[in-house]
């Protein structure tokens, strides 16, 4: 008995891992798999539950079948009582009738099989001496299941799909009968350790007829999938078969295993419905993260999309045109205003100002080309996976699609340069510059003086040194190096805004792309991953459930 209860508890908790992994999948099956499956997978759940609950002492043994197959005859045979009317043209059990070996503990069962109490029978009295094998069982006579009225009908498929052990009465002339073996037998095809035929009023055949049926009978089961049928003959008006019978229930119910036998068969059932649809899940293992190249990938598509090179390009033109009005020679640009732009005589308009209209502008994300990168990353992903689990998958890359054009071009409008801002660098050499001219400008009043005074003798020179011929060469040389400053602090001005404005650039690029790559995290990784997790969550409650 300890061994018995012992592995009777270590099926229950392997039935009960098998139960918790169909509930994750049931969680998470939701538009991915069939409606009807998944509510009949929920009601497998919840009738499992219930029956886990209640009594594991004993075991409930249906005698299902259809009108006249005597099921009511052999229930009061087994029994030993007349418990239940008997009619061999016409259904006479509207309500199903219970007779209990061991009533202790019964009472919850009997209630979740909605047994009204006039129909609940106890055999515990000395009725029960020599019958001790049998305590612990709960035998039902169903009303017919191919009866007319539709009550009888509804009460006897309720049981059938609750019962811990199927007993199919069949009699001699009816036992091929499509209504049993098209809507039941066919159906429950894998339940062979909690089913049993009885091929019953065997009285009415000869021994040869009775074999011949029995292999018949035995044949078509096999052909309905039953791959070991147990057909035992009885006859409820000799009792022949009637001891067999009862040997094969108390073999049920000293086993205590019945009621797990039986969800597990329900369960397999469901697993083969479910394996018609989704593939072995050992196959179907993929990464719940997005890897790294196509993090990357996104964020480039996305760059682009918005326009983050266009951007960075603008941006460094604008720093080299800007800079020319702050670290160019000052005789070179004013020069230069006196000659026509080459840029008007191709009609080009004002490049300059396009060009800083680039970037003073809100930048924008074109949304198709949004769509189109998003969609590029749920098909990279999704190869190999059932038709169900790819479109939620593109689902979730595109849950915020329509947010996503928006908040990439507030964002990155945020990380777009300041045209207004000046480099003090700028600020210095502008002020060098003038330095320069300032001087070179008071070389040459102080030259035209001395040719004034010390050449052209044209009056007395306030001072010495404005008269002093001697130092025309000196002044001239002071004039040809400050030009030469000049000139080489603009050509190295210019070589550092070269630099500079490449150096911008590729700050702003990479800001960019930051932000872009964080916003795709956000709204198009994070829900992916989501979803991948889902998907290997649910594959692998669907392995755990698979024996």
């Amino acid at each position: 008995m300890t061994v018995t209860a012992g592995r009777a508890g270590m099926e229950r908790s392997d039935l009960g891992h098998r139960l918790a992994a169909l509930a994750k999948v049931v969680e998470l099956g939701p538009g991915r798999i069939d409606p009807e499956l998944l509510a009949e997978s929920g009601r497998l759940l919840l009738r499992a539950g219930d029956r886990l609950k209640l009594s594991g002492e004993h075991t409930v043994v249906a005698l299902a079948g259809g009108t006249g197959s005597g099921k009511s005859s052999l229930f009061n045979r087994i029994s030993g009582l007349e418990l239940s009317p008997t009619g061999v043209r016409r259904p006479t059990t509207a309500r199903p009738h219970a007779c209990v070996w061991g009533i202790d503990g019964a009472g919850p069962l009997l209630d979740w099989l909605q047994i009204q109490w006039r129909h609940r029978f106890a055999r515990a009295s000395a009725l029960d001496k020599g019958e001790s094998q049998l305590h612990g069982l709960i035998l039902l006579d169903l009303p017919d299941h191919d009866s007319i009225r539709a009550i009888t009908d509804h009460e006897a498929d309720r049981l059938i799909q609750v019962a811990d052990v199927i007993v199919w009465v069949l009699d001699p002339q009816k036992y091929a009968d499509a209504a049993t073996h098209g809507k039941y037998v066919a159906e429950l095809a894998g339940h062979e350790a909690v089913t049993v035929f009885a091929l019953n009023q065997a009285d009415r055949l000869a021994p040869e007829e009775l074999a011949e049926c029995v292999v018949d009978l035995s044949d078509l089961l096999k052909r309905e999938g039953v791959q070991h049928p147990r057909i035992v003959p009885t006859s409820a008006v000799t009792g022949r078969g009637v001891n067999s019978l009862k040997s094969v229930l108390a073999d049920s119910v000293a086993g205590r295993r019945a009621a797990v036998e039986r969800l597990e068969a329900d369960l397999d059932r469901v697993m083969a419905r479910l394996g018609k649809v989704m593939p072995e899940p050992e196959a179907m293992a993929v990464q719940s993260t997005v890897d790294l190249a196509r993090q990357e990938g996104l964020t480039d598509a996305l760059s682009d999309a918005v326009g983050v090179p266009a951007v960075g390009e603008a941006m460094e033109n604008v720093y080299g045109v800007r800079s020319l009005d702050w670290i160019g020679w000052p005789f070179a640009r004013w020069a230069a205003r006196l000659r026509p732009d080459p840029l008007n005589s191709l009609r080009l308009g004002n490049l300059k100002d396009e060009i800083k209209a680039v970037t003073a502008a809100s930048v924008s994300a074109q949304p198709a080309e949004v769509e189109n990168a998003v969609q590029a990353l749920a098909d990279g992903l999704t190869s190999g996976m059932p038709e169900a689990w790819r479109n939620g998958v593109r689902d979730a890359a595109r849950s915020q699609l329509h947010r996503l054009p928006k908040v990439l071009s507030e964002e990155l409008a945020e990380a777009a340069p300041r045209l207004d801002r000046v480099p003090g660098w700028w600020r210095l050499t502008r002020i060098w510059q003038y330095l320069l001219v300032a001087l070179f400008a008071a070389g040459l009043a102080w030259a035209a003086a001395i040719l004034v005074y010390g050449v052209f003798k044209l009056g007395r020179a306030p001072s010495e040194t404005l008269g002093d011929v001697a130092l025309l060469p000196w002044i001239g040389v002071m004039l040809v190096s400050v030009l030469g400053l000049g000139l080489l602090s603009a050509v190295a001005g210019r070589n550092f805004v070269v630099l500079g404005a490449g150096n911008e650039r590729e700050r702003l690029e990479r800001e960019m792309r930051r932000r872009t790559a964080a916003v795709s995290k956000e709204m198009v990784i994070k829900p992916v991953e989501q979803e991948l997790t889902r998907y290997n969550e649910f594959f692998a409650a669907l392995s755990s459930v698979r024996r």
